[in-house]
């Protein structure tokens, strides 16, 4: 199974690091080319603005067309760019998730924590940096995890979504659900 992880800021190693020890071979995707043989695709954390310019019109429409048929996974600022809908400021997303996000919705830098949450009913470790808020969730789109009464984890179909950092906790369940999804969703021969 071939991962890749957009590599153009935020801590997209860590998200190798986790993928390799899980046994999937990653690609730290650099240029939109780097798209076409990947079976699904990690959006890191990072400035979702920075995002945006540094993928360029060019690399915005092939990481859109990549999203609306491959999964894709998005972390923080690669939840935002996931979202039909963006607040604080407003701001252009890839439509993948029915979902409206608040960016930087818990406070600075400073009001980072980890929290503990519930993934799929269970409790597991939340590291919030800066995170956005799902404020809104769509119809069609499960909320897989929470933090108090809040959506931290949705999906849809084969792309998901986290507002806080599951590749910089020990815990590797987070991960491991991109990938069996990866597996679900490949074609069988």
């Amino acid at each position: 199974m071939k991962i890749g992880v957009l590599a153009l800021q935020g801590d997209f190693d860590a998200h190798r690091k986790r993928l390799q020890e899980l046994g999937a071979e990653v690609v730290l995707v650099k240029k939109p080319e780097q798209l076409d043989d990947l079976d699904g695709l990690v959006i890191p954390g990072g400035e979702s603005g920075t995002f945006l310019k540094l993928l360029g019109e060019e690399g915005f429409a092939k990481l859109r067309d990549f999203v609306r048929s491959k999964p894709t996974f998005g972390t923080c600022a690669g939840a935002i760019l996931l979202a039909s809908e963006v607040e604080n400021p407003k701001q252009a997303g890839l439509g993948a998730l029915d979902i409206t996000v608040r960016r930087n919705a818990y406070g600075r830098q400073i009001d980072s924590s980890i929290r503990e949450g519930r993934f799929l009913n269970h409790p597991i470790e939340m590291v919030f940096i800066r995170a956005p808020k799902i404020e809104r969730v769509g119809r069609e789109v499960e909320v897989i995890a929470t933090e108090g009464k809040d959506p931290v984890f949705v999906r849809k179909g084969k792309t998901l979504a986290a507002t806080f950092h599951p590749e910089l906790s020990h815990d590797r369940r987070i991960h491991q659900y991109f990938l069996d999804l990866i597996e679900n969703t490949q074609p069988s021969y």
